[in-house]
């Protein structure tokens, strides 16, 4: 039998699938094997055959056929095409058609954690849109590799064990300084926790301070990370109510237990913007004291005031341990950099320290030196003054596209600061489902319905622009007007 009528109809490729070419093959033989359309005594094609007729890469069809040479499936010899030993599985073995992966053996939380609770498309190849990207286009890429260079060349052995479990002195000692002068935080170094990512402190920090069945107050609507971040500590999450100057801070005192955590975003509440006044700040630590509860403040894009003079964090209003303070590098330099921190009170460094290290939520020392180094050499100030520049302007020309061309089929409005803006509809519409429309067209937008937890929610979009060519930006709005115009009439 000539090999392409062998496989014919056996192993069809699909290129544009997440899964990879190699995974595909082993899954598709397997399965013609267990079915019995491949019997025993069949000869496959040499990987070289099968390499040049699907036009793939010899490598992917020989990793296939050690995947099916482990399983006792095929026999495969140096210089001899792989043959069919055996017509049927092991006893036991499951065949599962097409690309399915089984989850097996997840726990309820397990279950909770892994849901896509953001509605967002995180992983695929596109990002056009996508909110909270930053612009790659204008990342000083050879300052930053300077400073990756010195960190490769001067790192001392030591500082390559786990010598600095709560972060590398030096970078802490200059973002005390830092925080200091541009958001008013008051801290030693010693209370700077360096962590790979934001998701990473609010996980470790909600597990150490509260018990399953504590109850934790988030902002409704609110930032999804927080709340996938509570659910996997076990918590009761309830929504404070937000208005257009940000969180109420008696918004639940009369009918909910008090909280251990209250999580809140008021430098730039997300999902809309609002810049919490400064007798708010005060009534929430007021609030937040007489209650026993830590305020988790997540500085959310405070580096991106486009209008006004930022109002203090709250962890330098705050006069006992009410408060800690949360920042990252994700958004005003790079998310693949893995690098955020918090300011935690004194009493709590020391078992942070440990919650952080036996989770391993540890960040990566070469690029705690490099960015060390990056900010005490004034590229971190020049950076973002040059961004908050740019991305203003593709806020605005993002927001003048929209109305536009839309017009009154949604209410938006100019950003304050930011990487994205916030869309509503102005017709009850399924916005998951014009999300996901948007996304099948190459534009990782999110829907703002998801941000709701007891409020009624809003039909709308978080669109992202920070890292949007001028293309991007009239391409999603186009298809966004496409996907609208198709629902409205």
């Amino acid at each position: 039998m000539k090999v392409p009528e062998l496989l014919e109809g056996v192993c069809d490729l699909d290129r544009s699938s997440s899964v990879p070419l190699s995974q595909q093959i082993y899954r598709a033989l397997r399965e013609a094997v267990g079915q019995g359309r491949l019997k025993a005594g069949m000869r496959l094609p040499s990987s070289r055959s099968f390499a040049q007729q699907q036009g793939i890469s010899r490598n992917t069809v020989n990793t296939a056929y050690e995947l099916l040479k482990a399983e006792g499936i095929v026999e495969v010899s140096v210089g001899v095409a792989p043959v069919i030993v055996g017509g049927t599985l092991p006893e036991g073995a499951k065949i599962q058609s097409g690309n399915t992966v089984p989850l097996r053996g997840l726990s309820k939380r397990g279950n909770q954690l892994a849901k896509n609770l953001r509605g967002d498309s995180w992983g695929q190849r596109h990002e056009a849109l996508q909110p909270g990207a930053p612009a790659l286009d204008i990342f000083p890429y050879e300052n930053w590799a300077r400073c990756l260079r010195r960190a490769v060349r001067t790192v001392r052995s030591t500082d390559l064990l786990y010598q600095h479990p709560s972060g590398y002195p030096p970078l802490k000692a200059i973002l005390a300084d830092y925080l200091a002068s541009e958001r008013g935080v008051r801290a030693t170094p010693d209370q700077i926790l360096i962590v790979p990512s934001m998701q990473a402190a609010l996980a470790g920090i909600s597990q150490a301070l509260s018990d399953p069945g504590d109850t934790a107050w988030i902002e409704d609507p609110g930032y999804m990370g927080a709340r996938t971040a509570f659910h996997g500590a076990g918590l009761n999450i309830r929504g404070l109510p937000v208005d257009e100057y940000g969180v109420l801070p008696d918004g639940l005192q009369k009918d909910s237990p008090h909280p251990r955590l209250i999580y809140v975003t008021p430098s730039h509440q997300y999902p809309f913007g609002a810049r919490l006044p400064l007798a708010r700040r005060l009534a929430l630590i007021e609030n937040a004291s007489r209650m026993g509860a830590t305020i988790l403040e997540d500085d959310y894009d405070s580096e991106f005031l486009f209008e006004g003079r930022p109002v203090a964090a709250l962890q330098g209003l705050a006069g006992g341990g009410e408060v800690i303070y949360l920042g990252t590098f994700s958004k005003s330099l790079l998310p693949g950099l893995r690098v955020s921190y918090a300011v935690v009170p004194e009493d709590l460094c020391g078992p942070l320290v440990g919650v952080f290290r036996n989770m391993g939520q540890l960040a990566n020392v070469h690029a705690q030196i490099a960015l060390a180094d990056f900010i005490d050499s004034g590229h971190y100030r020049a950076h973002l003054k040059r961004i908050r520049s740019v991305y203003q302007q593709r806020g605005n020309d993002l927001v003048a596209a929209l109305k536009e061309v839309l017009g009154n089929a949604v209410s938006v409005e100019p950003p304050l600061g930011n990487v994205q803006v916030t869309v509503r509809f102005n017709e009850d519409l399924d916005d998951r489902n014009v999300a996901r429309g948007m996304q099948a067209r190459g534009f990782s937008v999110s829907p703002l319905s998801v941000c709701y937890l007891d409020a009624a929610p809003e039909p709308g979009l978080i669109i992202g622009f920070a890292g949007a060519t001028e293309d991007q930006i009239r391409g999603g709005v186009r298809a966004l007007s496409d996907l609208l115009s198709a629902r409205l009439n």
